[in-house]
């Protein structure tokens, strides 16, 4: 199932807290499946792009909604840091995870730069990337 907006859940203080929508962009249909399952048992409502194109018109698509971007480094519109500094420059707010199978020392410096939250290497544990989403809004959350 996949969400277009944030849900709002009651935390344990009794308060209530949006959750962030969380886009996943990779080009790899399993990929995309296995992180959507993950996160929305979760509760984290997914978008989920397979290019760069389609990760700019979510993009704006969510625009009024917190966010968390989980991002492939290779996609077939887009093979270097682009749309990372694209996000970045359009959601400042929003915390990205970078993904990659073939990454390079000087990506990770360039991804760290660009303010990158996390570099994972593929592949990863479905468990670990969800957990990662979860530090990375509640790190956001946290900042004044």
């Amino acid at each position: 199932m996949v969400l277009a907006h944030s849900a709002e859940i009651l935390s344990k203080a009794g308060e209530i807290v949006r959750t962030p929508v969380v886009l996943v962009v990779d080009d790899e249909v399993l990929i995309r499946w296995s992180l959507s399952e993950g996160l929305t048992d979760q509760g984290y409502p997914v978008r989920l792009a397979g290019t760069a194109t389609e990760a700019r018109t979510v993009l704006d698509d969510v625009a009024d909604s917190p966010l968390v971007v989980i991002l492939d480094l290779r996609l077939p519109d887009m093979a270097d840091l682009s749309l990372v500094r694209e996000v970045r420059r359009r959601r400042p707010d929003a915390p990205v995870i970078l993904m990659t199978a073939y990454g390079t020392a000087e990506d990770a410096r360039e991804a760290t730069s660009l303010g990158v939250w996390s570099l994972v290497d593929k592949p990863f544990d479905v468990s670990k990337i969800v957990e990662l989403v979860g530090e990375a809004w509640s790190a956001r959350e946290a900042t004044p």
